[in-house]
């Protein structure tokens, strides 16, 4: 059997000490990726339990997975969460959502949960797309970019990357460090037109080190100019699966001259944590009676 240097760790939690049945209001936020889901959790606005993993070639059993996996073991079931947003790029496939809202929305709401009220640029790097949202203090979008014309840039180029060059993606960021110089970024136009040249570096002689500090910097570089175009206004912070990768997150700080705020969450909740506080939202407000 050969190994699948791409596939990543699939993973659920659930916060340590924390009770379900001591909540008021238990709400929860499936985000359908191209890529990977991610379902959380929360009781009263804070996180409860969640999960991350593949998205299957069906996405409305990708949302059931999910949603599964982050109830295991808490002894709480679907019918008890007071309301569900679904979001990502399969949101109308989560069939036992209350409502759909888009993920430019729920990552914004996402990252200020995460990072908190001062983000005012966020940047997610997706599966198959970038996005640049500018929010307020509420986490409300104002303005926002999203270029989903190439997986270069984006988590499934990387895990092309990953078995092209045969290691395991969770060491890719780490390893595009451990070079002498900064080589001159692969060509960052099409993931199918980089993998090509990488191959042809390796021919030439190149390691692999280098081949993979090239196409981190092709992807920093990309990300770079499609965050001038709508103006990065601090602070600045990442979401997505690629802001724990190393490799482009250093070299986009670096471009930048800007470094992304850090945080102790998991990055690639952002997107199901702010569906999740959609939801708490929209259940607050219909128990008050607010339209």
């Amino acid at each position: 059997m050969s190994t699948e240097f791409w596939r990543w760790t699939e993973y659920r939690k659930t916060m340590p000490g924390a009770d379900w049945r001591e909540a008021a209001l238990l709400t929860a936020g499936v985000d359908v990726g191209s890529v990977s889901s991610q379902a959380v959790i929360m009781a009263d606005g804070k996180l409860y339990a969640y999960s991350s993993m593949r998205t299957g070639s069906d996405s409305p059993r990708s949302a059931q997975n999910a949603m599964d996996w982050a109830l295991e073991g808490t002894g709480l079931t679907l019918e008890k969460i007071n309301y569900t947003v679904g979001t990502g790029y399969g949101r109308v496939n989560v069939s036992f959502a209350d409502r759909a809202i888009t993920e430019i929305a729920c990552h914004a709401r996402g990252a200020n949960f995460i990072y908190g009220p001062s983000v005012r640029t966020v940047l997610d790097m997706g599966g198959q797309d970038c996005k640049v949202i500018r929010c307020d203090e509420k986490g409300k979008v104002t303005t926002f970019l999203m270029n989903d014309k190439c997986a270069a840039g984006t988590g499934r180029g990387m895990e092309v990357f990953a078995d092209l060059l045969q290691i395991p993606i969770t060491e890719i960021g780490g390893k595009s460090l451990d070079i002498d110089e900064e080589p001159k970024p692969v060509s960052s136009t099409c993931v199918v037109f980089a993998k090509s040249e990488a191959t042809g570096l390796l021919r030439s002689g190149w390691p692999k080190n280098k081949v993979i500090a090239a196409y981190c910097a092709a992807m920093a570089h990309r990300v770079v100019s499609l965050l001038e175009r709508v103006g990065v206004e601090k602070d600045f912070a990442i979401t997505g699966g690629i802001a724990k990768n190393v490799g482009v997150t250093s070299r986009l700080a670096g471009e930048l001259a800007i470094k992304p705020l850090e945080t102790e969450y998991d990055t690639q909740l952002a997107g199901a944590i702010g569906a999740a506080l959609f939801a708490h939202a929209i259940t607050k407000k219909a128990k008050a009676g607010i339209k």
